[in-house]
């Protein structure tokens, strides 16, 4: 008998792209027919067929409180009924303005979109018109989102297909995009020493989550900060991912280094399409209708994303809910090596805040280059056994993920025992 998610798997087909409308969904890294899902409720999933799911995606990442929390769902409802969008200011973009600018003192002052990659993209225009300058740096394996210019070596589902950029893409745009490598110290002085005076900003994930979980090393921030004050290069920390999760002021808390600007997406929404961008006051200045930079969304900042966004924030307020998160997480992967080593497979684990990584290899890589050693093979093995087990992880072995404050301790022995028999069956 075809299951309802087979049957659903094969109608999107023939009217969505690959059948899905982000091609991570789609399981081809994995295979397999993808999970189409109906409900979730706090660490748990339920998809059209009734299967139960400990989530370990979180809408990858911001449902930091699990799903549908009450508080936020009883917020949303209540919004909804003064309208859904005015495209017109409202106070609560200014409380949301006012958070970010007390969680995230870098940011004096923020301008609210509807994703990520608005963010990254607008990000990066401000920089451009800020410093009068075309070039900028990424770094290889990071993804910030699918504007042409940052489709140049990048993470998340372009690591999963294989392809170092995207078809589509003029030449001319991605000339402009200079990509070196994460973590390389040297690297960064050399590039700086030689065309710095030319780079109009340099972005980067400053804890990787999109070809899987890598850790900055210290040295590397810092040299990245220096190099850019020197050179009037605008550096930008995007913490679409990172933001509120690994610390509640962010990894620029977390480790110490104040960007320029930041980019914000995921749990600033709370579920919902949320994302922003600030910085200094006059780099910011240089935003229409102020200055020549132009940026603008019909959707930005509407009432009841805004809403679910500051409801959220609101609750990882509350004293040591970071603290906790983060030792939840740290059982997880601590469990998850143990399981390994007495089942005598080759597996590293390590967490950043309620984020995770999850690696077939000895060591922990901290590169493009070591992700690519690590076995992927086995990976697939091993995400469908924990599939099988009720276990959902995220479907490519590029991908961090993401632990909440709905997850129990039985919950992460649930999962840490399905980890062991699938460890076995390697």
């Amino acid at each position: 008998m075809t299951s309802r998610n087979q049957q659903l798997f094969e109608k999107s087909q023939q009217l969505i792209p690959g059948g899905v409308n982000s091609p991570v969904r789609a399981f081809r890294s994995v295979g397999g027919t993808p999970i189409f899902f109906k409900k979730g409720l706090g660490s748990k999933l339920w998809d059209v067929d009734g299967k139960e799911y400990i989530d370990y995606i979180n809408s990858w990442g911001p449902m930091i409180l699990g799903h549908a929390h009450p508080e936020v769902i009883a917020a949303v409802q209540q919004a909804a009924t003064n309208s859904l969008s005015f495209g017109a200011p409202t106070g609560l973009e200014l409380e949301m303005a006012e958070l970010l600018n007390r969680l995230v003192p870098s940011m004096e002052q923020v301008r609210l979109v509807s994703s990520g990659t608005e963010a990254t993209m607008s990000a990066i225009r401000v920089a451009r018109g800020f410093t009068k300058r075309n070039k900028i740096i990424k770094f290889e394996g990071c993804y910030h989102g699918h504007a042409d210019a940052l489709l140049v070596k990048a993470g998340s589902g372009l690591l999963t297909f294989g392809e170092p950029s995207s078809a589509g893409v003029p030449a001319e745009v991605a000339a402009h995009t200079l990509t070196l490598d994460y973590n390389n110290t040297q690297m960064l002085r050399d590039t700086f020493a030689s065309i710095g005076d030319e780079i109009a900003c340099v972005i980067l994930e400053p804890v990787v989550g999109n070809m899987n979980l890598i850790v900055p090393d210290q040295a590397f921030l810092q040299t990245l900060r220096e190099v850019c004050t020197q050179h009037g290069t605008v550096l930008i920390f995007d913490e679409v991912m990172t933001g509120f999760r690994v610390a509640l002021g962010g990894a620029q808390a977390l480790y110490g280094i104040t960007p320029d600007m930041t980019t914000l997406g995921k749990v600033i929404g709370g579920g919902l399409p949320v994302g922003a961008f600030g910085g200094r006051k006059d780099i910011m200045s240089v935003l229409a209708p102020l200055g020549s930079v132009y940026q603008a969304g019909t959707l930005s900042g509407n009432p009841v994303a805004v809403t679910a966004g500051l409801t959220t924030l609101k609750l990882i307020q509350t004293p040591g809910f970071h603290d906790k998160l983060t030792a939840q997480t740290t059982k997880l992967t601590e469990g998850l090596m143990q399981a390994a080593r007495q089942a005598g497979v080759t597996f590293s684990a390590q967490n950043v805040g309620g984020m995770f990584g999850i690696y077939f290899s000895a060591q922990l890589p901290t590169s493009y280059a070591d992700m690519m050693r690590a076995d992927k093979n086995a990976f697939n093995k091993f995400f469908h056994s924990m599939l099988d087990s009720g276990i959902y992880l995220g479907p490519s072995a590029f991908e961090a993920g993401f632990v909440s404050a709905a997850h129990s301790d039985e919950d992460i022995a649930h999962t840490i025992q399905a980890a062991a028999i699938a460890f076995a069956s390697l």
